[in-house]
This record gives C-alpha cells, structure tokens and sequence, in this order.
C-alpha cells in the first residue's frame, strides 16, 4: 500500500515491472535443435538482457532477436551469469518462458454493461472470470481490446515495434456514450488512441457489440461514418449482437436483438458496404453471421468478406465453411460405404450443418447421421453458439435417441487443450454417459467431411486462449 500512496498506481506497477525485469525472465523450456540448445541453456535459467536491454515483455524480446546477432545474459540456475555473444541472423533463438507475455496480464478495467462474464454463474473454473483487456493479446492471439487500459507509453511501444494488427473494441465513437457502455469515465478519452494509431499506419480492426436502443440505429451510422474516416489502416469493423445470458441479476437491463433488428442492421451495413466499396475497395464494415441468421437473411457471397478479416467475430465463419464442405465434395467420388453417427451442434449453426449434410449423402448415400440442435439451458436459450454449450446440457438432451457409433462435436465446445467442456464436465464422462464413441472435430469444412466419413484415430485439441470474452459470447 505504501508503495501505491508514493508512485501512484501506474508509478507502482512500473516500478514492479522494472523490479520482476532485473531478476529476469525464467526459461520454461528449450526447443530441440535450437541455438539455445547448442548455448547449454536449460529450464530454470534466466535471461536477464539482450544487448543490454532489459526485457519488458514478449514484444522487447521479439524486437531484440530480431537480428544478425546478439548478445544475451542469461543468470543460470546454479547462479552463474553468461555473457553469450550469439550469431542468430534473425532466427529465434527457442526459448519459452514461463510466462508466455512475460509480464503479467493485464485485467480489464471496464464495467461494460454487456460483459458476458458479468453474466455468468458461480462455481465454474476460476480462469473463465479472468478478464483481459492486455495489448499484446490482441497481437498474440487475437483479442480485442478497449484502449482504456493502455499509457501512451504503450502506444509508444506499438509503433516503435511496428506491431499489427491491433483489434479494438470500439463499440461507439460517441464519448459520452462509450463511457457508459465500458463503465469508464476515461473510455472516451481512450478513443484518441485510435487517432495516434492512423497517424502512425498502424493497421487495426475494430468491433462493435450492438445493444438494442442503445448504440444501434443513428448510433451505429455515426460509429461506422466515423471509423471509415481511417481508412485504410481501420482495415475492417465488424457488427455483432450482445449475448445475453439468463444470469443478469443486478445488471443493467438489457433486450436482445430480434427479427426487425437484424434486418435494420444488415441494411445500414450492406448500404454503407455499397458506399465504402465504391470509394475505397473494400466493404469495411461487415454484419456477424448471427445477423443474418435472425433475419432469416441469405448469407453474403465469399467476396464481400474482403478475406474474412473477422472471423473470430463470427463474421464469414459459416459462409467459409459452406465453401469449404463444397470443395471437400467437389472431387469426391463417392462410394456406398456405410455407417451410422450423430452430431451435435449449438442452435446458431444447425441449419446449416443440416444443408451440408445433404450434400454428404449426395455422394455417400448409406451415411446415416443423426443431427441434434442443443438448447443452451444452462446459460439461457438466447445464447445459440456451439462454443457455449456444456456437457451437463449435451448429456441431458441426447441421452436415450439414437447416436449411431460415433457422436461428433465441434473442437470449439472443448477448453483450449484439453478434453473438457466449460463445466468441468470431460469427454469421457459424455462417452460414458451416452455409451457412444465422441470424435472432436476440428472447424474447417475438410474436417468436417472427412470425420463423417472417417472414424478419428487421435483426439484433436482446439488450441487458444482460454476465456469468455467479455464482449461476446
């Protein structure tokens, strides 16, 4: 506490950022064959600097190996320091450390009013409460962040290393808005990092949740008028509905989008895509595939995606897989094998798993599959994607039909790495329960044909970062 009176908040975290740099960076592992093999460094060694830079983060050390050579200390575990001069000509050295950033995670400073972990029941795995709202995730792995959380010092760091894209959830360019939706004085203040970024070409991406009376409607035409005007290093936005689960006790109320809403909101964007083409040659701002499921809309062709910029946003994801599937089929010759499997997939992406189904058994017409919607009962019925779906539900809802010899279940229901669903429940556990094989299926659309055709021989891992996010489900 003394620490945080004197320096002040961002004062005291520098200065224990400065302390953890001086005793280094320990060495979780070392790669086979690497320089750092060849240099006798082992795990439980430390780096301490390269070319006398102490290391902040994952960033200073990727910056700083980036070279024809370097000159490393490293502190080992018996206490003796080396001094190694290492000519690596850019390669990476192949190091991991124990902490993957380096540093700590940053936790997300925002009350935003939709925040899906806010959401979310007690008693389950204590990283799913884990809010992140860090930088040099959304370089890492994708993340979108606020900007709220970040010093100018950061942004400093950003352009020095030259690093894109960064993925911002900008929700609102209105100030006062933005404020009330992060429930954060300083949120649209935090905007103007946004201009810095353009002035220095970073490329960004940015994400816009969209509540229903509040950032929608003239709202949503001020955001996207006003992002377009960094074009082209805002290289894409996408539009996506809260998720709202039934755990909103003491949260602000909100409604979820339905019917009219969708349709409002594919037209203001497919009319602003019309404009943005026209003028810059991309259609920039781009509607989640969850829109045009509730507005019982046909799903943009391939092009208008501008190369599925936002996939992780559920923007394209089932317009890719429907192309994939196709290009699986297309030079199958198909044949009479025969079997029987089931699979089970959240209410978003059921129609369509169905339609490629049929185009399946077009080709393998004594495949049987049984295909099964999962009602999300756990976390409410207004949440529809599969990667939200628990055990406790899919054990519930399957237990006694007919499922064949092998149930398939998308990779994305599973914990990062593992076998485990978000209840703890395991992929065994399902087996046991239901007394059927279970096939983890990877998310591309070979995949997808090649595990109904084939039985898997190895379980396959969805490998990420484990969270919820807070802006979407």
């Amino acid at each position: 506490m003394e620490e945080i009176q004197t320096f002040g908040r961002e004062g005291w975290q520098m200065k224990r950022g400065r302390e953890v740099m001086k005793q280094g960076h320990v060495i979780k592992s070392v790669e086979p064959g690497s320089i750092a093999e060849e240099l006798d460094l082992e795990a439980g060694d430390r780096l301490m600097s390269i070319d006398g830079h102490e290391l902040e983060d994952i960033f200073d050390y990727e910056y700083y190996v980036q070279s024809e050579s370097v000159t490393a200390v490293v502190r080992k575990r018996n206490g003796e320091e080396w001094e190694l001069e290492i000519e690596n000509d850019y390669e990476d050295l192949g190091l991991t450390f124990e902490n993957g950033l380096m540093s700590e995670y940053r936790r997300c400073r925002n009350k935003c009013i939709f925040c899906f972990i806010d959401q979310m029941p007690r008693g389950m795995r204590e990283t799913l409460y884990f809010k992140d709202d860090d930088s040099r995730l959304s370089f890492l792995q994708g993340n979108y962040i606020t900007l709220t959380n970040m010093s100018d010092r950061d942004i400093d760091r950003i352009i020095k290393f030259k690093l894109s894209p960064i993925n911002i959830s900008v929700h609102t360019t209105n100030p006062e808005l933005r404020c009330r939706m992060l429930g954060n004085r300083f949120a649209g203040e935090a905007l103007k990092k946004i201009e810095r970024l353009y002035e220095a070409e970073t490329p960004m991406n940015g994400q816009i949740v969209l509540c229903k009376g509040i950032n929608d409607g003239k709202e949503l035409e001020r955001t996207i008028e006003d992002l377009s005007a960094y074009l082209p290093w805002m290289e894409s936005v996408s539009v996506v509905p809260v998720g709202l689960s039934k755990f909103r006790d003491g949260l602000e109320p909100l409604e979820p989008m339905g019917r009219e809403e969708a349709i409002c909101t594919i037209d203001t964007v497919e009319r602003w895509q019309r404009r943005l083409y026209e003028k810059f040659g991309t259609h920039f701002i781009h509607a989640s595939d969850e829109f045009y499921i509730l507005a019982g809309r046909e799903l943009p062709e391939e092009g208008r995606y501008d190369g599925y910029l936002q996939l992780e946003n559920g923007v394209g994801m089932v317009r890719l897989f429907l192309e994939e599937v196709d290009a699986a089929l297309e030079g199958a010759a198909g044949d009479d094998r025969q079997g029987e499997i089931s699979i089970a997939t959240g209410a978003l992406a059921f129609y369509y798993i169905g339609r490629c189904l049929e185009k399946v058994r077009e080709k393998y017409p004594k495949i049987r599959v049984h295909l099964y919607q999962i009602i999300n009962e756990y976390f409410g019925e207004q949440i529809t994607v599969a990667g939200l779906i628990t055990g406790r539900d899919l054990i519930r809802q399957l237990r006694g039909k007919p499922l064949g010899d092998r149930l398939l279940l998308p990779a994305c229901m599973f914990r990062s790495g593992e076998e485990v669903f978000l209840d703890d429940v395991t992929r065994q556990e399902v087996k046991t329960a239901l007394q059927v094989e279970v096939d983890i299926v990877k998310s591309s659309g070979q995949d997808f044909v090649d595990a109904v055709l084939t039985p898997q021989e190895e379980p396959v891992f969805y490998k990420g970062y484990e969270r919820v996010r807070g802006e979407r489900e």
